[in-house]
């Protein structure tokens, strides 16, 4: 079972790597219903962009390691993370990575995005 966001961009959050309210970090806070409701627009952009430069400073090397591996596997464990190099505490900010380059060209494309979050 999974936890998944929808609207305008949707996907999966990863399983115990990344929280539901990740979205947060992005510049808009998430409404606690049962889901998270979230909103971006244009007004957002900087803040979305300052957010992705900062995951990029943490990730460091590491991102270039985890798009790469990340675009060919299907799945991972913590022996296949060990020799592609890549550091298992830091996947929790390439998934709010990915999640942050969503949303950005959501806001790009469309001027708003919109979706909300299961908790």
């Amino acid at each position: 079972m999974g936890r998944y966001y929808s609207g305008d961009i949707s996907g999966k959050f990863w399983f115990a790597v990344q929280s539901s309210n990740a979205a947060d970090r992005f510049g808009s806070i998430g409404d606690t219903p049962q889901y998270l409701e979230y909103y971006y627009d244009e007004d957002h952009i900087d803040d979305i962009k300052k957010e992705l430069e900062n995951i990029e400073e943490i990730l460091g090397e590491q991102l270039a390691l985890m798009e790469n591996f990340f675009s060919e596997a299907r799945g991972y464990n913590d022996e296949m993370l060990e020799e592609a190099g890549i550091d298992p505490y830091l996947l929790s900010e390439y998934a709010d990575y990915l999640l942050g380059k969503k949303i950005l060209q959501c806001v790009e494309e469309h001027g708003i995005c919109e979706f909300t979050a299961e908790l």
